[in-house]
This record gives C-alpha cells, sequence and structure tokens, in this order.
C-alpha cells in the first residue's frame, strides 16, 4: 500500500468488480450516487497541522497518532479550573456572554479585580490572578518577582470575596430603605422553592402512609387467608371479668403447693 492508503479512493471501483463477480447480491445505495457525482474532496485525510516543532532525528520513529489534532491549552484553563472547582455555584450565576472579538479582556485593566463595565465573576478572578502573575509590561507593569501561583490566587480571591460583600450589603440596604417606603417584594426563589418542596412531602407522607397499611394487611392475609387488620375486639363484659377473677385465684402461685388432693412422693 505504500505511505498512504488510497483505498478510500477506489471504494466505486472495488464495489463496481464485487458486484459483477457477484460476491455482493445487493447493489448499496451509494452506488449510483457515487458514480454519477464523485465527490470534489480526496477522501484521505490530509495531516494537521502541528503546532509544536520537535527535532527529529534518523533513528526517531514515526508518531502512530499522526493525523490526530493536538491538544490546543491555555494557562487560563488551569486556572478556571481550580477557581470554579473551589466555587461550583459560580457557574449557576446568569452571564453576558456576548463580545466583540473575544479579547474584550486582555483590554481591562486588571490591575483592579472590579471593572466598570464589566460585572465581577469567576473570570475576573482569573484575569486579576494572571495580571498578577505576569503583569502587563505594554503599560510598564511589571510582577512582583515573588509572587507565587498560590499566592496570586489567595490574593485574587480575597479581592473577590470583599467585593461579594460589598455588594450584599449594598442590596441588603437598598431593600430595607424601600420596605421603609412602603415597598412589599414577597416571597423570594429560596421560600417559594421551600414552599413547594414541603407540599409534594405532605403529598408523599400520604402516599405512603396508605402503602404501608396495604403492606400490613397483605402480610397478615397470607397466615390467615382473612385480613384482620381492621379487626376489632368486643370489650370484656362484668361477667367475663369476674370469671377471669375467680380461675385465676384458684391457680397457686409459683412457689406454692397445690392444695387438697394427694401429695405426690417420690
Amino acid at each position: 500500500m505504500g505511505r498512504y492508503d488510497f483505498r478510500p479512493l477506489r471504494v466505486h471501483h472495488t464495489a463496481s468488480q464485487l458486484l459483477a463477480t457477484e460476491r455482493i447480491k445487493r447493489v448499496p445505495p451509494w452506488h449510483e450516487a457515487v458514480g454519477s457525482i464523485p465527490p470534489a474532496q480526496t477522501l484521505v485525510r490530509s495531516q494537521p497541522l502541528q503546532h509544536q516543532e520537535r527535532p527529529r532525528g534518523p533513528k526517531v520513529r514515526k508518531p502512530s497518532k499522526l493525523f490526530q489534532p493536538q491538544r490546543v491549552s491555555y494557562e487560563e484553563d488551569s486556572l478556571r479550573r481550580e477557581f470554579f472547582g473551589d466555587h461550583p455555584w459560580e457557574l449557576a450565576r446568569p452571564r453576558v456572554v456576548l463580545e466583540n472579538d473575544g479579547r474584550d479582556a486582555q483590554r481591562k485593566d486588571w490591575s483592579l479585580a472590579s471593572q466598570p463595565d464589566r460585572p465581577v465573576d469567576g473570570e475576573s478572578v482569573v484575569q486579576r490572578q494572571l495580571f498578577l502573575l505576569h503583569g502587563n509590561p505594554a503599560k510598564g507593569q511589571f510582577p512582583d518577582p515573588n509572587m507565587t501561583p498560590a499566592r496570586a490566587y489567595d490574593q485574587a480571591r480575597k479581592e473577590f470575596y470583599e467585593i461579594r460583600l460589598q455588594q450584599d450589603i449594598e442590596r441588603r440596604i437598598a431593600k430595607e430603605e424601600a420596605m421603609a417606603t412602603g415597598a412589599y417584594f414577597g416571597m423570594t426563589a429560596l421560600q417559594v422553592g421551600m414552599q413547594l418542596e414541603d407540599k409534594i412531602y405532605e403529598g408523599w407522607k400520604v402516599w405512603a402512609t396508605e402503602e404501608s397499611i396495604k403492606l400490613e394487611q397483605s402480610r397478615a392475609a397470607m397466615y390467615t387467608g382473612v385480613d384482620n387488620s381492621s379487626a376489632v375486639l368486643p370489650e370484656e363484659g362484668a361477667e367475663t371479668k369476674e370469671a377471669l377473677d375467680e380461675l385465676g385465684s384458684s391457680i397457686p402461685a409459683q412457689g406454692q403447693e397445690a392444695l387438697g388432693g394427694s401429695p405426690f412422693q417420690v
């Protein structure tokens, strides 16, 4: 076959030969279409662009995964993975993903974690951490030589927490001022969710109680043949109680000898 495999180019020719020799009985559905309108592109995959230049000596073997594209990775990927792994609920916050050319973050001044036209989110922590590690030499901002990824992450995360705390305080004060002037906000989303959950739970308790009663009745009916779970014993009358008391007084207690009759001798 040589260096390259050209068998995909001869699929129609091979299928025609198999049909002529009757090695296949049915004509493939694609046979006529490929014969009348052959594909315009070659069916052999071309070698993808290599992103890394590796020196190859005379004894270096050809890589086995030559036709697989290489993995593209950036430094921000590991920083995002670390932050969102520690803060998974940040992914639940709504975000605006509209950008002009995908480089909006590069035009910001990340010497500060908060930007005037950009909400603070996990991406702000990532860009702030990159700034602390590498700075911005184009603007004459150089990083601290003693800065480490762990220290940069802790500092960016601390600034992020302070901004979120300030936002929460502002929202709480704004709500209190609005309520003082007669505003009414109703239940929060958490309260509505808890109310719906309680309603479903109460319905489940009723269903579980009915299923438990049915299960007990079926177990009782397996041994008696009659469902006795709902049977009620009659109350004891006065005559029944007197008969039981008389019978109990005639039975000797434990450790006493029976009165009357001949004693039993060994």
